[in-house]
């Protein structure tokens, strides 16, 4: 479907990803995000005995980390690519000109001819 009156068409090379698979690619980032989480408080438990520096610092990751992958998460779409690249300016049509108006017009009862 054309849009008429739009001065600007855009490119498909630049159209945004797609809104299911923005979606997808977050919750995968997530889901890898908690599981090193998972992975660390359990090496946290397992180490702390044995190498009690090693077992703090997994802690603290495992502590850390679903902050940050909230806020990944929740992050929002990829910004717009810039506006030189994705939009392409509509064709211009140039207008009929009309320099002189047609014989018979623009004659009126007071132009002096009956």
């Amino acid at each position: 479907m054309r849009k008429r009156g739009g001065s600007e068409v855009i490119r498909i090379t630049g159209a945004r990803q797609g809104l299911a698979d923005d979606v997808r690619g977050r919750q995968r980032r997530y889901i890898i995000s908690m599981t090193v989480r998972t992975l660390s408080v359990i090496a946290a438990a397992v180490l702390w005995n044995v190498e009690r520096h090693v077992a703090v610092v997994a802690l603290a990751l495992g502590i850390l980390l679903p902050y940050v992958a909230v806020v990944i998460a929740n992050a929002g779409r990829e910004s717009t690519p810039s506006l030189p690249s994705t939009f392409v300016p509509a064709p211009v049509r140039p207008a009929l000109a009309s320099d002189t108006a047609p014989e018979g017009q623009g004659e009126g009862p007071s132009s002096g001819r009956n």
